[in-house]
């Protein structure tokens, strides 16, 4: 556990970064989990966040990377650090920024993984068959109806899974063409929606009735689309998850290429693919700087090679 002091420090600067930047509750958590783990370090060498040097910090990196660490896990311990020295200067905690120096890891920039648009329906077809299997009770079918619906919204809008797992009841009124998303930052953005992702979530409410005898419990009549009897009040990432992972062995995929965030990166790429402009994606993602989309360049460079071969008059035939 971090020092006394140290522990203080972390809730000051938790609540700077929620109170005047908007992080949520996953980016406040991240960022505690990174400094709590640097704290316990330095009180090993007899030092605290007002005391520590740029050695100590170095030798925290090399721990690091003794650890096992990944390049990024890494990297972003570095930005932790920081953010947190950058603070503790502004604030006057300390007279210098020990971090201000440091280098990093140097990070390759990873292309995201991605499904074909046939990986994809291979998902929808078998959630689809899962939900009209004969002979399973109201609540198989439910929760069959509840995957299918999840998948169908996922990729027709590629929400963050926070953001789906998060969203209210209201998002399935029957008119509805577009749905408010509260993203990250707690800023809000307009998605739009697909036939098909509307009808998953009207077939799934009527099951959400049937498997409650006909009439809405005071679970389903609560503020969440994807209601649960847990903390939160709706449905966890991680149980999302692991029922994709489940559906990907049933559709014949392999589990570790699935996951809520590879279908948001499918839904982007694909998008890309057949000439949705670059800004447009942005806005659908909710990524506030275009150089976070521009990770998927690769599909609008590939695309453009393309044209060019097949339209360009002096192009092989």
């Amino acid at each position: 556990m971090a020092a006394s002091s140290d522990a203080q420090l972390i809730h000051l600067f938790l609540d700077m970064l929620a109170a005047e930047q908007g992080a949520g509750i996953n980016t406040l958590a991240a960022y505690r989990g990174d400094l709590e783990d640097l704290s316990d370090f330095i009180a090993h060498q007899g030092k605290s966040f007002v005391s520590a040097d740029t050695q100590s910090l170095r030798d925290y990196l090399a721990d690091l990377d003794t650890r096992g660490f990944k390049s990024s896990s890494v990297a972003r311990r570095l930005s932790s650090m920081r953010h947190l020295f950058r603070f503790l200067l502004n604030e006057r905690r300390r007279e210098d920024d020990p971090a201000a120096i440091l280098s990093g890891p140097k990070r390759a920039r990873t292309l995201p993984k991605v499904l074909s648009i046939a990986d994809v329906d291979r998902l929808l077809e078998k959630a689809r068959q899962l939900a009209e299997t004969p002979e399973q009770s109201p609540l198989q079918t439910f929760r069959a109806l509840r995957l299918c619906c999840l998948l169908e919204v996922l990729y027709a809008t590629g929400l963050r899974v926070s953001e789906l797992v998060a969203l209210p009841l209201s998002a399935a009124r029957r008119d509805a063409r577009m749905i408010v998303v509260r993203g990250k930052g707690n800023k809000e953005r307009l998605v739009p929606l697909n036939q098909s992702s509307r009808q998953a979530m009207a077939d799934y409410l009527a099951a959400m009735e049937a498997a409650h005898g006909g009439k809405t419990s005071a679970l389903a009549r609560g503020k969440w689309l994807f209601p649960s009897s847990g903390d939160s009040g709706h449905l966890t990432r991680q149980h999302f998850a692991r029922d994709l992972k489940e559906l990907a062995a049933a559709a014949g995929l392999p589990p570790r290429i699935v996951s809520p965030h590879v279908l948001r990166h499918a839904f982007a790429s694909h998008l890309l693919h057949n000439g949705a402009d670059l800004r447009i994606v942005q806005t659908l993602l909710g990524h506030t700087d275009i150089s976070t989309t521009q990770i998927y360049t690769h599909v609008v460079e590939e695309r453009l090679k393309s044209l060019v071969r097949d339209l360009h008059p002096l192009a092989e035939k």
